[in-house]
């Protein structure tokens, strides 16, 4: 990546980390107490980020945890529905992609179909990667990860007041370590429900 491409995704991620936070800031006083605003992440040092929730299929990898690596706990324990695909709380991602695998659309979809018929419920996206790339560059990928699975949550008539967006970057790993499994299980938003 050339030093001039640096500075354009510097730049970009600022301002839309400017943007996010103004318009969370101007939502802060209609929002419940403890919900979160935007934030994002990535996972790339290539530099070659995708956005958007537009490729269907683009990957149809597993939806099995890798070997040798503990998927996550399904959050069902906590608030918010479970059973069958209610139950996965977390949808992941190929490296360096925001597009959502058909296993995530899958997981994606029934929730989207929960909270449409229960406008009452909430819910937080945080968007996670994995550490590889800069700081600035993980925050934009996690932010396009996040507005990914809310785009698809509104397609099934979820309210844009139901959902808030946050991205924690490399900062809070699912799975610790370096290793090929580890990063996979980190590249992920968790959909997290209001209590």
């Amino acid at each position: 990546m050339t030093r001039s491409n640096k500075l354009a995704w510097c730049v970009s991620g600022v301002a839309l980390l400017v943007l996010t936070f103004a318009g969370c800031h101007s939502l802060r006083g209609s929002q419940k107490p403890g919900s979160a605003g935007a934030d994002s992440k990535a996972d790339s040092a290539s530099g070659s980020a995708t956005s958007g929730a537009a490729n269907a299929g683009s990957s149809a990898d597993s939806t099995a945890p890798v070997a040798g690596v503990s998927a996550p706990t399904p959050a069902a324990a906590g608030p918010g529905p479970s059973g069958g695909l209610l139950d996965q709380r977390s949808v992941y991602f190929d490296f360096d992609m925001s597009e959502l695998r058909v296993d995530a659309r899958e997981v994606v979809t029934a929730h989207g179909r929960y909270l449409a018929s229960n406008p009452g419920n909430r819910v937080r996206l945080e968007g996670h990667t994995d550490e590889r790339g800069t700081r600035e560059y993980n925050i934009a990928l996690g932010e396009r990860r996040a507005q990914s699975v809310r785009s698809l949550l509104m397609l099934q008539g979820v309210a844009a007041g139901q959902i808030d967006l946050v991205s924690f970057g490399e900062e809070r790993p699912a799975v610790s370590g370096d290793s090929d499994e580890a990063m996979t299980q980190n590249r992920r938003v968790e959909l997290v429900y209001a209590k």
